[in-house]
C-alpha cells in the first residue's frame, strides 16, 4: 500500500515521488491525488483511442508519436496530469522520459469519478500548456466524442461527433470517431 504524502508538492518533487508508487496519482494545485481502478468499458475505450491515433499518424506519414496513458503532462509548478493518450510532434521522446513537454493532443476517457476535472479542471488546464492544439474527451457511455480546438486568437472550439472523422491539423490527420468509440 502507498502512502499519499501529506505536503503540498512540487511538479518535479511529485515525479520524484511518484515514480517510485505501486499505484498511479495525478498532482493538481500541489495536492496528491490518486487515480481510481479502471472499469472495463474505460479500459476498452482507452484502447481503442490509441490504437486509431496511431493509425491516424501512420496513415498520414507525420513525425508524429502516440503515447499511452503513463505519461506525464505537466501543467504548470504544481499540477500535472496523466491523460489516456497524447500525441506529441517532433522527434521520439527518451525512452527515460516520464512526461511529454509538448503534446499536441491529450485524450481523456470519461469515467464516473472523473467527468467533471475532465471537463472542468483539465479542460482549462491542458490549454495553458502553449503546444496542445487539441483535447478530446470520449465518452464511452453516451458514445460520443468531444473535440476540444485550439483556434484564432486563442478562443477554443469545441465540436461533439458520434461518428465521421476529425480533423486534427496540426498536426494534420483525421481522426475516425467511429473506431475510437467501438471496442477495438
Amino acid at each position: 500500500m502507498s502512502i499519499q504524502p501529506k505536503a503540498r508538492m512540487s511538479v518535479e518533487e511529485f515525479l520524484a515521488w511518484a515514480e517510485h508508487q505501486p499505484d498511479r496519482f495525478e498532482l493538481f494545485d500541489g495536492e496528491v491525488f490518486a487515480m481510481a481502478p479502471q472499469r472495463v468499458r474505460h479500459a476498452e475505450a482507452k484502447f481503442a483511442v490509441q490504437l486509431a491515433l496511431r493509425g491516424g499518424i501512420r496513415e498520414a506519414g507525420l513525425p508524429c508519436h502516440m503515447l499511452p496513458d503513463g505519461v506525464t503532462v505537466r501543467i504548470d509548478d504544481a499540477t500535472s496530469f496523466e491523460p489516456d493518450a497524447l500525441v506529441s510532434s517532433g522527434p521520439r521522446l527518451d525512452d527515460d522520459a516520464i512526461a511529454a513537454p509538448a503534446p499536441v493532443i491529450v485524450v481523456e476517457v470519461l469515467s464516473p469519478s472523473t467527468g467533471r476535472i475532465d471537463t472542468g479542471q483539465k479542460l482549462v488546464g491542458y490549454f495553458r500548456v502553449s503546444s496542445l492544439m487539441h483535447y478530446l474527451i470520449v465518452d464511452p457511455v453516451k458514445r460520443m466524442m468531444i473535440h476540444h480546438k485550439r483556434g484564432a486568437d486563442g478562443l477554443i472550439e469545441t465540436r461533439i461527433a458520434a461518428g465521421g472523422t476529425i480533423d486534427l491539423t496540426p498536426p494534420g490527420f483525421r481522426l475516425d470517431v467511429s473506431a475510437c468509440l467501438t471496442e477495438p
